[in-house]
């Protein structure tokens, strides 16, 4: 069959029944020939490592840490974490907040006091803060009383306590809204059960006591705080973890068989993929990796990276047995002709994964590192297994080749489509290069006006309780993200002296004072309540309370040596961009306190400050490294190719997917986030697969002395079914995260899958004409030296 005078079907490549071994890999893809003499131990052997690889699965672990994307070796980061271990507080406790435009009448305030009491006797909690823990005015050095008697009062007596409960200096505006509508317990869980798996059961049964009391109370109750987002997350990621296996997988299995219409064909080019994602998770399960944001999208990943090479050896050895070779020599070829390809495209995709070691995110250089060790896993998987299966599975060649040989419907018409397309890319190739180069930099503009973003709720499953509870504590309560000021003592200094006491205090009061913060706590809280309600101010009343307090509360605000506390606060959710000049306005206030005080070591710390000083710099340098990709990548493309005109055609089809989805974003108003700069970093890598497919295949096609266009032309058609496939399921594969609860999985995947789709359309509409003119530019083809013939093997 011929469309425009190109022959449409696979034939002999150059030298009449030799293969073309090509330098183009060094001769990597020639792994894949041994498994077809070795059948037998082959198979044994990948039985026993599909074994091995299972228990492997089975000792995956999340890591459901929320400060997991700013793990470094940073000061700050370990000041933070010397923070989060010296007054251990904020990442153990869950947060009940409770809503109702009734919530101070006294019906409810039973019903409130009575969650309160329960609350305390669910397993695996420790303690409890809420507006009952408040006390009276202490009387004659006693242990004050508690604010709220045993019998709530009625009538005028009632509005009287309600009213010296909205006063209160540690109620008001911290365990109470100020509309009186919204009411925040703080519960501190055991720290042993937040680090196990018994938090799932902790959580639930706390659902269900909050359900129960305040059943037909006219209130609604929520969890939120570290642990419950923490769990949250975790158990979004053990759920799509499932989800992308199984709609990945099936998209993969249908595309094949609705176009190869055999079940063999279909386990042939499926059956790869799945194996390597089983390989690499048990790999990475050995290797101790931890399952996160980031590598929880490595499943679909994995089937990306293999599914399109296996789809091509696939394609190739298919139009082989139809051209009438039998199995064995179908698949051999396959190997050695389409093999050096599929092996430059994982290096492409591995050193995308490599582009992320520069950065000082801990997680997203693991995720950098399991993706490549993943990318040489489903090299490998790809090219033993797909002539392996296929030399077991295909039977009877010669009924094979009758039956598809005139009635290859859905090829052909991806033939038939592809050949329309190189007919009009090459028609006027110079036209089309300059308006591909036009659109590229328009986009290109767009995509540098994009600003850095980053939220903490977008680690958080946004369609659960916690992200709702912490919108509802930063509209009534200033904030639900915990923002922490470190005070360090001189070498010598007393808690108690009053200097010390002063600078405490001072914190305390820019703290509270700077614009977006609010909620403030500390030991200052303490000694203004004792001298409100006490009229003292010594500081031996001050320490006879705080020796009466429970220790896990004086923990929450004094290191255990004394030498150090901390004033802690709240602040809203909102962009980075927006919490840094709060954070700098705080610092510049604290200058002030620092030089009056030396000695005094005084640091803003917490995970929303480290975001709101890092997140805008760590994305840029993510961005900065996908620049220089672009020129890296083309270059090795070109070296790999011995072809500057390579180099130079391969630049612009891979900017535009980049740029194009830049553009998109811009659009849309998303910005920069940590994801999105990943994401289009592991599609570039992903998306040049089609452009070098395409190219190996037109290096081939080229004869000395012919028009370039007439070989672009056979190049695209031979090819060019299989790169449309290949795309559509690379975008279906990637597409799958969109059923995440996590915001962030959702926008790496709808944003890969559509970069994988523009990929195809730069490698059809900018590659085409782009190569067409370049190489009538330099008046030369593609290097024929870099082909050797070799004998073709009996089966």
């Amino acid at each position: 069959m011929r469309f425009s005078g190109v022959d449409t079907k696979a034939k002999p490549l150059p030298g009449h029944g030799s293969v073309a071994r090509s330098k183009l890999a060094f001769g990597i893809e020639r792994i894949g020939l041994g498994p077809m003499r070795f059948r037998v131990i082959s198979m044994l052997l990948l039985i026993l490592l599909a074994v091995a690889a299972g228990f492997g699965v089975e000792r995956l672990k999340v890591d459901d840490s929320l400060s997991q994307l700013f793990r470094s070796n940073s000061p700050e980061f370990k000041q933070y974490e010397d923070v989060t271990q010296r007054f251990p507080s904020n990442e153990f406790d869950a947060l009940v907040v409770v809503t109702g435009k009734d919530l101070l009448k006294r019906d409810s305030i039973q019903k409130l006091r009575d969650l309160v009491t329960d609350l305390q006797l669910v397993d695996g909690t420790r303690a409890l803060i809420s507006m009952f823990s408040a006390r009276q005015k202490p009387e004659n050095g006693e242990v004050p009383a508690a604010l709220f008697p045993e019998e709530l009062p009625e009538g005028a007596a009632y509005d009287q306590l309600i009213d010296q409960v909205r006063s209160n200096e540690i109620i008001r505006g911290k365990l109470l809204s100020e509309d009186g509508q919204l009411a925040l317990v703080v519960l501190a869980l055991d720290p042993k059960v937040v680090g196990s798996n018994k938090l799932n059961d902790v959580v639930a049964n706390l659902r269900k006591v909050m359900a129960e009391d305040l059943g037909n109370s006219g209130l609604k109750a929520e969890l939120s705080g570290v642990p419950v987002m923490q769990l949250e997350i975790r158990n979004a990621v053990e759920r799509d973890r499932l989800v992308y296996n199984a709609i990945g997988f099936a998209a993969g299995c249908l595309i094949a068989i609705l176009f190869f219409r055999r079940v063999s064909f279909m386990i042939i080019a499926a059956g790869p993929p799945l194996l390597a994602i089983l390989f690499s998770l048990g790999v990475l399960g050995w290797l101790d990796f931890r399952l996160n944001m980031f590598l929880n999208i490595m499943t679909p990943l994995i089937m990306v990276i293999s599914f399109s090479d296996s789809m091509q050896l696939t394609f190739a050895a298919r139009d082989r047995l139809i051209a009438g070779e039998d199995k064995f020599t179908a698949f051999r070829n396959a190997v050695l002709v389409v093999g050096p390809a599929c092996v430059l495209t994982h290096m492409t995709a591995a050193l995308s994964f490599i582009a992320l070691q520069f950065t000082d995110s801990d997680l997203i250089r693991t995720f950098g590192e399991a993706g490549l060790i993943s990318t040489v896993i489903a090299l490998v998987a790809v090219l033993t297994l797909v002539p392996l299966f296929g030399v077991l599975l295909v039977r009877k060649e010669e009924t094979f080749a009758a039956k598809f040989k005139g009635a290859d419907t859905g090829v052909d018409a991806l033939r038939r489509f592809c050949s329309y397309i190189a007919t009009r890319m090459v028609s006027h190739p110079g036209l089309y290069s300059v308006i591909s180069i036009a659109i590229v930099i328009g986009l290109g503009l767009l995509y540098a006006n994009l600003q850095p973003r980053y939220r903490l709720a977008d680690q958080v499953p946004d369609k659960q309780q916690a992200v709702a509870a912490s919108g509802q504590l930063d509209a009534k309560l200033t904030g639900a993200n915990p923002l922490d000021i470190l005070i360090e003592f001189p070498k010598g200094a007393d808690l108690y002296d009053p200097k010390t006491l002063n600078v405490i205090a001072s914190v305390h009061t820019i703290m509270e004072k700077t614009a977006g913060l609010g909620n403030v706590w500390s030991l200052e809280t303490l000694r203004r309540w004792l001298v409100e309600k006490e009229g003292k101010s010594d500081t031996t009343t001050l320490k006879e309370y705080v020796d009466l307090l429970p220790n896990h509360l004086v923990r929450r605000f004094i290191d255990q040596n004394q030498d150090a506390v901390v004033v802690s606060g709240r602040i809203p959710d909102k962009d980075a961009s927006q919490l840094l000049p709060v954070i700098d306005d705080l610092n510049k206030q604290l200058d002030v306190v620092r030089s009056a005080n030396p000695g005094f070591e005084i640091a803003v710390t917490g995970l929303s400050a480290i975001a709101a000083r890092n997140s805008s710099e760590m994305i840029g340098k993510l961005n900065l490294g996908l620049t220089v990709e672009f020129l890296f990548v083309a270059c090795f493309i070109g070296l790999a190719f011995r072809s500057f005109t390579v180099l130079l055609a391969s630049i612009l089809p891979g900017i535009f997917p980049v740029v194009m989805s830049g553009a998109l974003l811009w659009f849309l108003g998303e910005g920069l986030q940590f994801v999105s700069v990943v994401a289009l970093t592991v599609s570039f890598g992903l998306g040049l697969s089609a452009t070098i497919h395409f190219l190996n295949r037109l290096r081939l096609e080229e004869q000395p002395g012919e028009d370039p266009a007439i070989g672009v032309m056979r190049a695209t058609i031979l090819v060019g079914p299989a790169l449309i496939l290949t795309s559509v399921v690379l975008a279906c594969g990637l597409a799958v995260t969109v059923f995440s609860d996590l915001p962030s999985l959702r926008l790496f995947g709808w944003l890969s899958a559509f970069a994988m789709l523009m990929a195809l359309v730069a490698d059809l509409l900018i590659l085409r004409p782009t190569i067409t003119v370049l190489q009538r530019m330099f008046h030369k083809n593609l290097p024929k030296q870099m082909i050797e013939p070799q004998p073709e093997p009996l089966p």
